[in-house]
This record gives structure tokens, sequence and C-alpha cells, in this order.
């Protein structure tokens, strides 16, 4: 679709009014006297610190051993933003005032260029209205049925890995990108148990979304030009008619996301029709839509917001799953003493089983192995930053007190209406007054030891984040944790993982900031976790 020249107008127009809107809203702000890093750029501000540093948190772990758990930083056009990392902030703004601090609109948008009107695309009385319709489907009794479906992924996974030693130079060990794997075995995954549709993506099938999938973040949104950055913070202050046409416009970022989104709509048409015609379906789609038509009808999802679902549930359900159980096996090549403890358990409830497949009760039996995931996740969020915007002037309240500039300590900090604020999931995860000394260490054992009182309620599963928390917390946690759970025991009854190395020196895999932290490793493209495979049979 081409921009028309007033549509073009209308944008630069809107951009000076930002300009002139920012210059009187960093007046007479208390974020002004909060320490923060130096702003390199009036246009940019650290944006591009945190954006195109080398890997997720370069720049934020240092901060904040500099400013102490909240700092001012800068955003586009010498604009003051807030950053937290605090846990009693977190669950001010999160639980608490959950509904007055929304999703920042630059966020909400590009998530709505990639979902649609989906569940983690809305805030206020649509998401509020959306969740009820939705949360039926991830009732924790249902979860039993989708078991054997993450065995059956999980187990044609372990086969293909063997076919792939087969053909290496080694029977006995090869090196593979597991990258690649994971996410077709959690697409396959939650096409069953989402929709029942086989996508066969472990069977090598390329249909459009499996295409449209490949190095999507990596692709729109890894390291956004200076001129995306300042465009997006203009969003904000734009009238919605006018942020309807962003999705067209020509770059990489707006390109890939409209394309996924086309056809993902147009492939979730047909999968919601065949859904419909079949009624009794144990799949999620069809329990949301029998959900929906009990519903009271002012408060049904329309026909666009559940093909939307499908989009959100197709991402939420494959990609962030995929990408914590990359990580996780990457720690456990990491550390072996942590991966034969996790086999050891896996292997006593097998054999206290007796079974081919683990049931929900046998999979809630591994305290150390969930330890170990839960460890995983704390050192390596996959959405490692949220935004928010204060709907109210309010005040956030401190776990930990801050120094200002003038040297007083202060345990709250004022935020006028419309303040940005950055919601600092990595470096929470890493705060030593939270998680102890050791918390840049990996230590899954603390997940057993842990004194839940002493801690701030913050996140749904293990105190984490990355599931977020709230009332926008994921209601998808239970299925994935499963789903994790299964896949773990699976892989790790047949296989041993090492790192690989290059000439004698262990390849190093950064974690890269794009919207999800992505690994990849420098002469390899695209997103690569290559780990050596022992067959354990």
């Amino acid at each position: 679709m081409d921009i028309q020249p007033n549509v073009l107008f209308t944008f630069l127009v809107g951009f000076i009014a930002f300009f002139t809107l920012v210059h009187i809203r960093r007046r007479n702000s208390f974020l002004s006297q909060l320490r923060g890093p130096e702003s390199p750029s009036f246009w940019i501000g650290n944006e591009g610190d945190i954006h195109h540093q080398n890997e997720v948190g370069d720049r934020e772990f240092k901060w904040i051993h500099q400013f102490g758990s909240a700092w001012r930083r800068r955003g586009c056009l010498g604009e003051d933003r807030l950053m937290v990392a605090d846990p009693k902030a977190l669950h001010y703004i999160l639980h608490t005032s959950g509904y007055n601090f929304y999703k920042r609109i630059d966020l909400l948008k590009m998530t709505e260029m990639l979902i649609g009107n989906g569940l983690s695309a809305t805030h206020g009385e649509v998401h509020d209205r959306q969740r009820k319709i939705i949360a039926p489907t991830f009732f924790a009794s249902r979860l039993k049925v989708f078991v054997p479906v993450f065995q059956d992924a999980a187990s044609k996974l372990v086969q293909k890995w063997k076919d792939e030693l087969v053909t290496s130079d080694s029977s006995e060990q090869a090196l593979i990108n597991i990258t690649g794997w994971i996410s077709r075995t959690t697409l396959d995954i939650i096409g069953q148990a989402g929709f029942d549709f086989h996508f066969g993506s472990l069977d090598n099938a390329e249909t459009k979304v499996t295409k449209m999938y490949a190095n999507l973040f990596i692709d729109s949104t890894l390291y956004p030009s200076p001129l995306n950055l300042v465009f997006k913070s203009t969003w904000r202050y734009m009238p919605e008619f006018l942020l309807r046409y962003v999705r067209y416009l020509p770059t990489r970022e707006y390109r890939r996301f409209r394309t996924y989104l086309d056809n993902v709509r147009e492939i979730s048409a047909d999968i919601i029709e065949k859904s419909a015609a079949k009624g009794d379906g144990t799949d999620m789609m069809s329990a949301l839509l029998r959900t929906n038509a009990s519903a009271d009808p002012k408060n049904r999802l329309t026909h666009d917001e559940i093909i939307d679902q499908l989009s959100a549930l197709l991402l939420a359900g494959h990609d962030t799953t995929a990408n914590t159980l990359t990580w996780f096996f990457w720690e456990m090549a990491r550390h072996p003493e942590s991966q034969e403890r996790v086999r050891e358990e896996i292997a006593a409830v097998y054999e206290r089983t007796n079974k081919a497949e683990l049931s929900v009760a046998d999979l809630d039996s591994m305290p150390y192995t969930e330890a170990a995931l839960k460890e995983s996740m704390r050192l390596n969020p996959i959405v490692w930053m949220l935004g928010r915007v204060a709907s109210r002037d309010d005040v956030i309240p401190l776990a930990f007190p801050i120094t200002t500039t003038s040297g007083e300590q202060v345990s709250s900090i004022p935020v006028k209406k419309g303040t940005a604020i950055d919601l600092a999931i990595h470096v929470y995860q890493r705060l030593p007054e939270v998680w102890g000394e050791d918390a840049e260490e990996w230590n899954p054992d603390r997940f057993l030891n842990a004194e839940n009182s002493k801690q701030t309620s913050v996140g749904i599963y293990g105190n984490l984040l990355n599931f977020s928390g709230g009332l926008q917390g994921c209601m998808g946690w239970r299925f994935a944790v499963l789903e994790m759970l299964v896949i773990i025991a699976t892989v790790l009854k047949h296989f041993e993982l090492e790192l690989p190395s290059g000439g004698g020196k262990e390849v190093q895999i950064c974690r890269k900031p794009s919207v999800m932290m992505m690994p990849m490793a420098e002469g390899q493209i695209g997103a690569w976790m290559g780990l050596v495979l022992k067959p354990l049979d």
C-alpha cells in the first residue's frame, strides 16, 4: 500500500507537536532529580545504549551498581524515562495498580502489528473482557490431556536428532544447532494442542507459518535504526487513525510484521471454521469457542478477536517456549554437574513409575529439574523488558531506597501522568537483595531453599517475571512449564549435552537484544545455539 503525501505531512505535523510537548513535559519532573546514565545523544538518548548493546544487560547491569534499583534515563528527544528493577515498585506497577499503568503505546502498537487485537495487544476493559473469556481454556484440570501431545513431539525430536547422528561424521556425537529444532517442536505442539492442526514442522513440511517464523524477531527488531527509534517515540502523541498507517511502512520491521499477521489471519480463519464445525474438540481453540458461545452476548469475543487470539497463541505458545528451552539446554551444557543431577532425577522417576510416558503428577515430582528450569529462566529471560506508562499522577514505592542527585535518600518515586517506565526484568532477576549474593551465578538450589515469605510477590512462577505478573500475567504459564518439563525429561534421558569448541576454545554465544533475547554466534547466520549431542542409548 502506498502512503499518500497528506499522510506523510500529518506524520511531520505530529513529529513537531511531539517535539514541543516533550520540552513541556520535562519541566518540574521529579525524575530529573534521580541519578542516571549520561545521555550520549539528544535525538535518541540512552535508547542506543539499550537497543544497540552487544548483549542484553551490558549497560543495565552496570547502571544498577551505580544508581540502585531505580534510575532515570533519557528517551528520544530528551524525554525523561524511569527504569525500575525494584521488587516493590514492580509489584505496585503490575499488581496493585496494574490497570493504572498501561502498556506503552509504541510497544502496544508493535504487538498489535504482530498479533492483531489478541489479548497481549489490549489493556483496560478490553483486556479484562478478553481475559475472562480465555481463562477457562488454561484451567489446570484441562492440561493433562495435552501431556501425550508434548510427549509425542518430544519423542519425535529425539528421533530426528538420532537421525542427524547417523548422517554425521561420527555416530558418537554431533554438533547440532538446537534453536531451529526446538522451535519446530514447540510449533508442532501448539498446532496440535492449540488448534488440532498439524504443521509437520519436525517432518520438514514447509508452510506459510514455518517460513514466516524463520528469524522473525532478528530480522525485524534487532538493532533498530536511530530514525526508527525516534519515530516510535512520537507515537504516543499521534491520533489513532494515523497509527493505522504505520504497519504499511516499507522498512524491514513493519514489512515482516505485516506479512506475518496477514498470513496468520488467513490460516486462522480456516482453522477456526474447522474447529467450530467439529464442536467437541479437546484443543484450546475448540474450548475457547465453546466458552465464548456460552458467555453473555455483550462480553463475547468478536470473530476478528477470536482470529487474533490464534495468532497470540501461536506466538506465546511457540517462540517464547522454544527460546526458553534453548537457553535451558545451553545452561545444562555449561553446568555438567547440574545436567547429571537432573538426569538422575528423571531416571529415578521413570524407574519408579515404570512408564514410557510421564503424567502431570510425575512431572511435579522432579523438584531439582524444575529448580534448574527456574534458574535458567532467571538468568535468561526471553522477554527481558516491559514498557508501561502512568495513566495518572502516582507515587511508586521502593523496597530499597535510592539516592537522588542531591544526596537525599528516597523510598518512593512520584511520577506524573504520561511518564514512560521501563520494567527491567533481566536486572530484577539478578538483584543480590532478592536472590542472594550469588545472584550472578548458576545455583538451582536457591529455588529449593527459597524463603518465599521474605520476597515481595512479583512474578507468577518462582517469583520470576518471565511470564510477567499481576493483572496481565500469562495465563498459559502452566501449559508452558509442563511442555518444557516433558521435553527436558525426554531429551536428557537420551542425550548428554556439551558446549562446542572452535580451535580448542568455547564458541561464544551472545544474548542478542531483539524484542526476544536471541542466541547468536559469530560466523553463524540468524539464531544459533550449537551444542554437541552424545547419545546415551
